[in-house]
């Protein structure tokens, strides 16, 4: 194994947990993540020797990886199709706390849901954030000021009446 090789093999190891729990928070179904994660990757891979010069392979990663989240959600929304009546399902079992809030971020427009993931879930900064997401800091603080304040109002009814705790 090349050197080259090795250090993509050691990075991957480092951080693969990380970025399937960022493409978690993303995508909302592990399945689908973890497909993002090895896309992410893939494509770090061809380009692993300038990435891993530029210094910072991580930030490059997640960029990508948001880049091709974005990617995937433009061509899914391109190829829904209406159905007449959706299939009955079984009911859904309880929902603990990190489900109802993954449920809730799933319910967020993408860039939105983006941009509250990053900034509080992997707590990048505003910079950091906005360049991970290719837009401004301005950009990155109204979506994750919409973004909150709709989980807020998602999660409200969750909580015991009158902020008491039970």
């Amino acid at each position: 194994m090349g050197d080259g090789d090795r250090g993509f093999a050691e990075f991957v190891s480092a951080e693969q947990a990380a970025l399937l729990r960022l493409a978690v928070l993303l995508v909302g179904d592990r399945g689908h993540a973890e497909d993002l994660v090895q896309t992410a990757l893939l494509s770090t891979y061809r380009h692993w020797d300038r990435v891993s010069r530029s210094g910072t392979p991580s930030a490059y990663v997640r960029r990508v990886l948001v880049n091709a989240h974005t990617s995937w959600r433009r061509r899914l929304s391109t190829t829904e199709q209406v159905v007449e009546s959706v299939p009955d399902r079984a009911a859904a079992p309880a929902e603990d706390g990190d489900e109802q809030l993954r449920a809730a971020l799933r319910e967020l427009p993408v860039r939105m849901r983006t941009a509250v993931v990053l900034r509080y879930f992997e707590d990048l900064s505003e910079q950091q954030t906005a360049a991970a997401m290719g837009c401004s800091p301005s950009t990155v603080n109204t979506q994750t000021a919409r973004g909150l304040a709709r989980l807020r109002a998602a999660l409200a009814p969750l909580q015991p009446a009158g902020g008491e705790e039970r």
